[in-house]
C-alpha cells in the first residue's frame, strides 16, 4: 500500500467504513515521512481523529473538474452547504428524518421559495442526500430517497456519522467578506507571504499533483522558472514517492504517471470520450504537420470555433464506426457538445470570443485504431 497515493486519491478514510485501512494508514503516518512531504512540499495538513484520516487538500489554482462531479446545478451546492449547517447541531450517531431536514432547507434558502411538491427541487435534494450517504456523512437507517422522488411526504430515517464538520476546510481568517475565488487563494498563503520561496515551491508541487499540466504564461512565469531550475530535484523527490516522470518543455511541463500509479483522475481514462479525444489529437497533429494549423511560441493553439467544430466532425466521420452505439447515433450537435464539454472540463481547451484555445497537452498523446480497423467508407485506417 502506498500511503501518499491513498491519501491524495481520497477525500478521507473513514474508520466506520474502512477500519483496517484506517489503522494501516494511521500506523504508516507515525513515521512522519509522508506528513513531512505533505506539509513541506504541498503545504497540506493531515487530520487524524477517532472518526477519520484526511489530508486538507487545496489546488494551486481552481479548475473546472474540481467540483463535486455528482452535482450539475448550483442549487445542489447550496442544498449541500445547508445540509452541513443542519448537521452542525447534530451529535454523532444522532438520528433524524428527512422532513426535518427539508423544513430546515426550506426556511434557510433565501434566493427563492422552495416548494417540495415540485419534482425539480426534490430531484436536486435527492442527489445531495445520495452524495452525503456515498461519501460517509450520513447513513440510511430506514427508507429510501427514491420514495421522496415520488412523493414529497415520503420519509427517510438518517443517522449522522459525525464527520460532516470535517468536510469543509478550517479557515484561519473570517471569510464573510470574501467575494470570489481569489480571496480564498490569498488566505491560503497569508502566513507565508514573507517567504515567497516556500509559496512558490508548494504551488509548483500542487500543480504537478493536481492539474493536467503547467503552462508558461504571465501568471506562471515565476513558477515555470523554478521548475526549469530545479527539475532534477523535483523529479528525484517525486519519483521516490510515486511511479512518475517529470517532462519539461519550452513552455509546458507534465507529470507522467506510470501504469501502477493511482493519483486521482488521470488522462486517458477508461471511457469512450477519452478515446475520442485521443483520436481528435491525432487529427490535430496531422493538420499541424501538413501546415494547416500553426503552433505559436507559447504552444497554445488558437483557432476559430468553426475550425474546431470541423475537426470534431472529421473525427466522427473517420472513426465513428469504432465508437459505441451511444456516440455513433448522436447528432453532430450532441456529439460536439459532449466532446467539447469533456475537454473544457479537463482544461484541455478554453473557449472565448468565438475562438477555441487548445492547450499543449494535445501534443503529448494521440490515439490510433489498429491498422485492420475499417471505417464506414470501407477504407483501412
Amino acid at each position: 500500500m502506498k500511503v501518499l497515493e491513498v491519501l491524495l486519491n481520497r477525500r478521507w478514510i473513514l474508520k466506520s467504513r474502512e477500519r483496517e485501512l484506517y489503522y494501516q494508514v494511521k500506523e504508516a503516518l507515525a513515521s512522519g515521512e509522508e506528513k513531512k512531504f505533505l506539509r513541506e512540499k504541498l503545504g497540506y495538513q493531515v487530520l487524524i481523529n477517532p472518526y477519520m484520516i484526511k489530508v486538507e487538500k487545496l489546488p494551486a489554482v481552481p479548475e473546472n473538474w474540481m467540483g463535486i462531479s455528482d452535482f450539475r446545478d448550483p442549487i445542489e451546492y447550496v442544498f449541500f452547504c445547508l445540509v452541513l449547517m443542519f448537521l452542525e447541531d447534530k451529535e454523532a450517531e444522532e438520528q433524524f428524518v428527512l422532513s426535518e431536514l427539508t423544513e430546515y432547507v426550506q426556511s434557510q434558502y433565501e434566493k427563492e421559495q422552495i416548494d417540495w411538491t415540485i419534482y425539480r427541487y426534490r430531484r436536486h435534494m435527492i442527489k445531495v442526500m445520495k452524495y452525503c450517504v456515498a461519501c460517509g456523512i450520513l447513513d440510511v437507517n430506514d427508507g429510501s430517497e427514491e420514495g421522496f422522488a415520488k412523493d414529497d411526504t415520503s420519509e427517510v430515517l438518517y443517522e449522522n456519522t459525525g464527520v460532516s464538520r470535517y468536510f469543509m476546510k478550517n479557515f484561519t481568517q473570517d471569510i464573510m467578506g470574501y467575494t470570489g475565488p481569489k480571496d480564498f487563494e490569498k488566505e491560503e498563503w497569508i502566513d507565508l507571504n514573507e517567504d515567497r520561496g516556500i509559496v512558490r515551491r508548494q504551488r509548483v508541487y500542487r500543480r504537478f499533483l493536481m492539474t493536467m499540466g503547467m503552462y508558461k504564461d504571465i501568471d506562471t512565469e515565476e513558477d515555470f522558472a523554478y521548475v526549469r531550475n530545479y527539475r532534477n530535484m523535483i523529479q528525484g523527490e517525486l519519483s521516490e514517492l510515486f511511479e512518475c516522470e517529470l517532462q519539461v518543455h519550452s513552455s509546458s511541463a507534465f507529470l507522467i504517471l506510470g501504469e501502477n500509479c493511482r493519483l486521482g483522475r488521470t488522462f486517458p481514462e477508461e471511457n469512450t470520450l477519452s478515446d475520442i479525444v485521443l483520436l481528435l489529437f491525432q487529427l490535430l497533429q496531422e493538420e499541424i504537420r501538413e501546415g494547416k494549423i500553426e503552433v505559436p511560441l507559447d504552444e497554445q493553439i488558437r483557432i476559430p470555433k468553426e475550425n474546431f467544430q470541423r475537426l470534431i466532425e472529421k473525427c466522427k466521420e473517420r472513426f465513428g464506426a469504432g465508437f459505441n452505439k451511444t456516440y455513433r447515433e448522436m447528432t453532430f450537435a450532441e456529439f460536439y457538445r459532449e466532446v467539447s464539454d469533456y475537454m473544457e472540463n479537463l482544461m484541455m481547451i478554453e473557449q472565448a470570443y468565438g475562438d477555441v484555445c487548445i492547450k499543449p497537452v494535445a501534443g503529448k498523446l494521440i490515439g490510433k485504431y489498429p491498422k485492420d480497423f475499417r471505417k464506414e467508407g470501407g477504407n483501412d485506417e
